[in-house]
């Protein structure tokens, strides 16, 4: 503090620290019951950063949930455990944080504390407590930053322990208890194995990137023994995380017990991005053995419209970048598999495949098919690589808007831009401003870059202001990158008669792209563009180029990695990676299009992480192919259910999950204000018989009943289904039971959180024999391309009839059906108010058979209650 008082006084002496940095008053902290999103029966922070669950555990009649958590943000980063307890796993107090960051004596940080677990050390085993008064004891991942002295890059398993019942915690003087010498070796699930082989506790962890779960043995939570290790099945497409290992009886026989593994994954699940598997087997102690892996399914036979096994790419035009020396991206012929430099490629099938690395991410180009006529039902393919979306009426190239183009570009032949009339304030210095480093698809040498424009990099902060320039045009366009925030503090800012009237913030990317406002209300008056850098740590930087006034707008830039049929010019269809070198089916419904003369195009316009794509195996035929992944089991089939794991303690035999109710695809982006993610809400789970075998069953635990307002609810008669109906009946906290026949309707459901332009559609797709959960016009869906989505899971209906429950929490929905074995949890984020309740079909007529809506009683937040104690 010292050091930032003497340069603050330093740049108040240069006259270059304006009345900008003065500072403000201190903010009133916003009260959580009334934040937009927040929820009303989850679990959320107070405020900053929350991911995984860690240390659950059952002890003493309270329930106990630790949690990744920084302190000190809203993104993730300084990763500590937070802490909150709850006597009914619904009403929840934030505790204290539990087990801090490590920093050494200069105060740099040299340890963050990431997952693991907490188990009630009952007899003492561990010696950290006495007899009568045994600690609780976390096994947690010690992540070893670049200042630790003797294990940066490491992770290894730590212990803590507490005597007080989880509220303050001692780190074990000889940590690390197990180190592999791995950078990846994490996420410790520790238990109590009691069996034919012995009494002892038993750790899974995980080797991520090698997709392996590693099993230890220990007396005493402090000395590890190796037993085993079980890997490379099912779901590979990403690092695998946040195991766990329990048994469970098959239909609640005592004498029929089976082993359950559950493994989580990033990226590659089933709905993109983050999610769980699990497998069903048998435990002896040291070894789990699988007895649901499965293979891959094979696809419906078809019309070859592109396999590349002939070792050509046949009559597909083929369109590096000019000039790449690795005759990026495609290369000169179709590869045979993985690139140098490429982690191993998998799921492609026949002797060759289009594979965009070549020279890397960077190289950018398109390949597209000969024309053909759409004659069969379905087109089916293999995707892999990058998940980066195609931006409907974008461009690929990175060209202007016609009009006047402001402040010469920043290519100024002399000076800076002090020099030409703008206003610097804060660290930001004449010398710096324009900048020729930093940033992405700029144009020309010259830009303001508030990282380069300061010496402080991340942390500079201040403003910058233009001369006033005439509003001559209907809309002000401008290339812009870096860091996103939306609570004001970095943002680019037009000022008419020194009044913000628009503004907008960076895309969290060093990518510059196009942004636009509209002024027509502003025609024939000045205005002046101001950047506002009040952001520090990450992505605590904006970047602009640019600027022109003009009437028509900018025509953003698609980044894409992206498959898409184009039929008249037109994308009609479009699909694209998971972030995995792992390819996957995708199926393409074209019976709407059958007869038309079409092109598939490959497209890959990105240069930056996953900036690639790979592709094989085009085929035009009758039926869909199945997703590879849809044929593994899921926790969960929705976008947003991670790190899942279970409650240690737990009586009477019951299994409780609770899962990160988010997605690392968008997890730092979502539109919270002072907090930034959720908990789904906790789930019994048990093993019933199926005709593949014993698999989970899932519903929200008992505990929620208390919760219902059986007084309230509001019930529907039954009655035809056709089109949209809007019910008269609204709630943003609900329960919602319905029974759905699907009639003669190609797809039929409900929609909750509707309002006068958006909502979440929930349903059954008769056509392809899958639940759905649509989001794509949901509300606020913009703030990330992977966010708009429609997660299906496939399930077989009961005599033509949907049966579900919804649990509906003013930014989540949870859907379960077919008696639990299949849930889809999402994250939506609705308009102001949108409340509304709606029942629609397609392609047909359906029939309501059964609706109730239930209200939900605020069990966090009300009253002022469940805050942090100090």
């Amino acid at each position: 503090m010292r050091l930032l008082r003497a340069a603050l006084t330093a740049l108040a002496a240069s006259g270059l620290l304006v009345t900008a940095l003065a500072p403000a008053a201190p903010a009133r902290e916003p009260d959580p019951a009334t934040e937009r999103y927040r929820p009303h029966v989850h679990f959320s922070p107070e405020k900053n950063w929350m991911n995984d669950p860690n240390g659950m555990v059952f002890h003493e009649g309270t329930w106990h949930l630790f949690f990744q958590h920084n302190p000190s943000g809203t993104r993730w980063g300084n990763m500590s455990w937070g802490h909150a307890t709850s006597p009914d796993l619904f009403h929840w107090e934030q505790q204290p944080l539990a087990i801090p960051q490590t920093f050494d004596d200069a105060g740099n940080p040299v340890e963050d504390i990431f997952s693991g677990s907490v188990v009630s050390d009952e007899t003492n085993s561990s010696g950290l407590g006495t007899a009568a008064n045994p600690p609780l004891v976390a096994l947690y991942t010690s992540a070893y930053t670049s200042h630790h002295p003797t294990l940066a890059g490491r992770q290894a398993q730590s212990l803590a322990y507490s005597l007080d019942n989880g509220q303050t915690w001692t780190k074990y003087s000889g940590n690390p208890v197990l180190d592999r010498g791995s950078a990846n070796f994490r996420d410790p699930k520790v238990f109590r194995y009691d069996g034919p082989a012995g009494s002892y506790w038993v750790m899974v962890a995980v080797e991520a990137v090698d997709h392996k779960v590693v099993l230890y043995k220990s007396e005493n939570l402090v000395d590890w023994t190796y037993l085993s290790e079980f890997g490379n099945a099912n779901a590979t497409g990403g690092i695998w995380e946040c195991p766990d290992l329990f048994p469970l009886p098959v239909d609640g026989d005592p004498d029929n017990e089976k082993w359950v593994l559950v493994v989580n994954l990033n990226p590659g699940a089933v709905a993109g991005g983050s999610g769980g598997q699990y497998f069903v087997g048998e435990f002896d102690g040291t070894t789990f053995t699988s007895e649901s892996t499965v293979g891959r399914a094979e696809p419906p036979a078809g019309v070859d419209l592109g396999s590349f096994d002939d070792g050509t790419f046949g009559g597909w035009t083929v369109a590096n970048e000019p000039g790449n020396a690795q005759q990026g991206p495609w290369g000169s012929g179709p590869a045979a598999g993985t690139l140098p430099g490429q982690n191993v490629v998998s799921g492609h099938a026949g002797a060759g495949l289009v594979n965009g690395f070549h020279g890397g991410d960077w190289p950018v180009g398109t390949m597209e098919s000969e024309p053909f006529t759409i004659e069969r039902d379905f087109l089916n393919f293999l995707v892999g690589g990058g998940r980066h979306p195609h931006v409907p009426g974008a461009r690929l190239d990175n060209a202007p808007p016609a009009g006047t183009l402001l402040f010469e570009g920043f290519e100024y032949a002399a000076g800076g831009v002090a020099d030409h009339g703008w206003e610097l304030t804060g660290d930001f210095a004449p010398e710096r401003n324009p900048s020729t480093a930093g940033g992405e698809y700029y144009l020309g040498e010259k830009r303001l870059n508030t990282w380069e424009g300061g010496p402080r990099g991340d942390d500079n902060q201040g403003t910058l202001t233009s001369p006033a320039f005439p509003l001559d045009g209907d809309h002000v366009s401008f290339l812009l990158g870096g860091g996103r925030r939306t609570d004001g503090s970095l943002q680019a800012e037009l000022l008419v008669d020194g009044e913000v009237v628009r503004s907008t913030t960076g895309p969290e990317s060093g990518a510059l792209n196009w942004k636009t406002w509209d002024v027509t209300d502003y025609a024939g008056r000045t205005a002046r563009l101001r950047l506002v850098d009040r952001a520090t740590g990450g992505w605590g930087h904006l970047t602009l180029d640019h600027v022109v006034v003009g009437d028509e707008p900018a025509r953003v830039r698609s980044d894409e990695t992206s498959v898409n049929l184009v039929v008249d010019g037109e994308v009609v269809r479009t699909a694209t990676g998971s972030n995995s070198e792992s390819l996957d089916w995708e199926s393409w419904d074209v019976r709407d299009l059958v007869g038309e003369s079409a092109t598939i195009r490959l497209v890959d316009n990105n240069r930056s992480g996953w900036g690639h794509l790979l592709a094989d195996q085009f085929m035009a035929a009758d039926a869909p192919a199945r997703k590879g992944l849809t044929s593994y089991d899921w926790l969960d089939w929705g976008r947003d259910y991670y790190a899942a794991v279970s409650f240690s303690g737990v009586p009477d035999g019951r299994r409780v999950m609770l899962g990160w109710m988010n997605n690392w695809d968008y997890a730092n982006d979502i539109p919270t204000s002072t907090w930034r993610s959720s908990m789904a809400l906790p789930r019994e789970v048990e093993l019933v018989s199926t005709p593949q075998g014993p698999r989970l069953a899932q519903q929200v635990v008992d505990e929620i009943a208390p919760l219902r307002s059986p007084r309230d609810r509001w019930s529907a008669k039954k009655r035809t289904i056709t089109g949209t109906t809007t019910l008269p009946v609204t709630g943003d906290v609900v329960q919602v039971d319905a029974r759905i026949r699907l009639g003669s309707a190609d797809a039929a459901g409900l929609s909750v959180l509707g309002g006068s332009e958006s909502a979440t559609r929930i349903g059954y797709d008769a056509r392809r024999g899958e639940l759905l959960v649509d989001r794509t016009d949901s509300g606020d869906t913009d703030f990330h391309p992977a966010f708009p989505s429609v997660e299906r899971a496939p399930v077989a209906l009961e005599n033509g009839v949907l049966t579900i429950r919804v649990y509906v929490d003013r930014a989540s929905v949870e859907v379960f059906t077919a008696d639990g074995r299949t849930t889809i949890t999402d994250q939506v984020f609705p308009e102001v108010g949108a409340d509304d309740i709606g029942l629609w079909a397609e392609g047909g007529t359906a029939h309501l058979e059964r609706l109730t809506v239930t209200p939900l009683e605020r069990s966090m937040w009300a009253d002022g209650k469940h805050r942090s104690r100090p």
